[in-house]
């Protein structure tokens, strides 16, 4: 059986007004099927066809601008999107502010599980995580904007515990990126940074009676590629696209020490952990690594930590894992967030979030937006923007201890760190200690009945969650405790018996 060849703009045409697309992806282009999204765009900015789609991304997809979920965002293309990170694109954040789609957030791994189980046939996903968040239908069910008005998400009981099941999707199409495809339709990711959730994208749209499309580099004769090779068996895909130019990321070319074909002695540059707070902040939380731990790290100042282990090429000391699916190696960092190179193990993301929701995670370590007095934490909802939880819920909600890393302040701080100590030279516009969070992306609450350990990581302070809210341990060597920390908080944190920070921290 060979498989069928389209052209972009072929499969572009195929599909219909009203379809629900699900799509694999991550930050820095990481398996973005782009030439076929291109082909969608071209058509509706020429057509106006196809319109009115649902769209579903577990992880964050584009450039910020014009690439990945970009493509999509154009008034009547999508009528709804359920995306697990939307930071990726500002137009589709735009649309979702002004109620021109209907925005929906669930959290990455969520998504990615429930397109399997939606494939599997099963009655959606049931599951802990995402109890007491802005994801729980006490807090929201995940609707973003007004314009969001139906239930995707549903508290139930079984056996004496409170679960929330996330209601099964139906796909139409399914649009994934490969390298190879041979010519029975078996698709090979073997020069991709990872393979993410490409299966349960694939199984979804097969088995739910959708069309299942795959851009790939090249095309190789059956029996060429190895069967342990193969990501996606041929019975579940119906149309490839050739793309000989695509690239592996959006830095161009293909690198094999990303896909783990080769190894590397070079270290990716250092872009959380290279100097001033971040610096601080990134060898604070360090501190909370324990030998053989098992750990992740998030995207911005907390994969600062990450970078210290590379530092001092502490691999062997820790068992390092990131969301989409990576073991091991030395974590890229910045936009091209997700991928490493000389990884030891390349896993579906779908099967690195049931290991992260079964409590796989001995410890996590991601970034902060804004805490209040019980503990709360939101990285979902800034400035009015819908950004999404992406992975955070998933790991942070299961992981045996959580630290939060990040400034104290936001927009326009100024902190010099220097001969063991900082000055404080110009506070933050932005406070991020807040009498109420604007949406709970990790739930103080649920932490303290699950017995996590929670600690908060500034340049300046380390707070962590006790049973009577948020306290102050230490403080920064060159910071006041009343004018750089308490007058900058919107609430009173507890204050027992607070040590100052390591001067060791504040040298270069």
């Amino acid at each position: 059986m060979q498989i069928d060849v389209m052209t972009p703009e072929a499969i572009a045409a195929e599909i219909a007004d009203g379809a629900t697309i699900a799509v694999t992806g991550s930050g820095g282009g990481m398996l973005e099927a782009d030439t076929i999204y291109a082909a969608m765009e071209a058509r509706f900015l020429a057509t106006g066809h196809p319109r009115d789609l649902t769209l579903i991304h577990a992880l964050g997809i584009g450039d910020r601008k014009t690439l990945g979920t970009n493509r999509f965002a154009h008034d009547g293309m999508v009528r709804r999107v359920i995306g697990g990170h939307w930071t990726w694109s500002k137009p589709m954040q735009a649309l979702a502010k002004t109620n021109r789609i209907e925005a929906y957030s669930l959290p990455s791994g969520v998504i990615s599980l429930l397109l399997r189980e939606s494939g599997a046939g099963r009655p959606g996903l049931i599951t802990r995580t995402g109890l007491g968040t802005f994801v729980d239908p006490l807090h929201g069910g995940g609707r973003v904007n007004a314009a969001a008005v139906d239930d995707i998400v549903e508290r139930v009981e079984l056996g004496g515990e409170t679960y929330l099941r996330y209601l099964p999707l139906k796909v139409d199409v399914a649009i994934i990126k490969g390298t190879f495809a041979d010519t029975s339709g078996n698709i090979s990711m073997m020069d991709e940074p990872a393979d993410l959730d490409s299966f349960a994208v694939a199984l979804a749209g097969h088995n739910c009676g959708g069309r299942v499309y795959v851009q790939v580099r090249d095309r190789v004769q059956t029996g060429s590629l190895r069967p342990r090779e193969v990501s996606l068996p041929g019975i579940l895909v119906d149309a490839i696209t050739l793309c000989p130019a695509q690239d592996q990321t959006y830095r161009g070319g293909y690198d094999p020490a990303l896909a783990g074909r080769v190894r590397t002695t070079l270290v990716p540059e250092q872009t959380d952990a290279a100097g001033g707070p971040k610096r601080v902040i990134a060898l604070r939380a360090a501190m909370e690594l324990s030998p053989g731990a098992c750990v992740n790290f998030g995207f911005g100042a907390s994969a600062g930590v990450a970078e210290i282990i590379s530092e001092r090429d502490a691999f062997d000391q820790y068992w390092t894992t990131i969301e989409q699916g990576i073991h091991g190696g030395s974590m890229l960092t910045g936009d091209m967030f997700g991928m490493a190179v000389n990884p030891v193990a390349i896993l579906p993301a779908s099967n690195q979030f049931d290991f992260y929701h079964g409590g796989g995670l001995d410890a996590a370590f991601l970034g902060i937006a804004e805490v209040d007095a019980t503990g709360n934490v939101n990285v979902s909802h800034i400035g009015g923007e819908i950004v999404g939880p992406g992975g955070f819920i998933d790991i942070t909600q299961n992981a045996k201890k959580v630290v939060f890393c990040g400034t104290f302040d936001a927009r326009g701080s100024k902190v010099d760190v220097a001969n063991g100590s900082i000055r404080i030279e110009r506070d933050g516009e932005i406070r991020k200690f807040v009498p109420s969070v604007a949406a709970i992306t990790f739930s103080g609450a649920e932490a303290l009945a699950r017995g996590q350990e929670v600690f908060y990581v500034t340049e300046r302070a380390v707070f962590r969650l006790g049973p009577d809210g948020v306290e102050l341990m230490e403080i920064a060597p060159g910071a006041d405790l009343d004018r750089d920390i308490l007058a900058r908080m919107e609430f009173a944190p507890v204050v027992r018996n607070v040590k100052p920070m390591s001067e060791a921290l504040f040298r270069a």
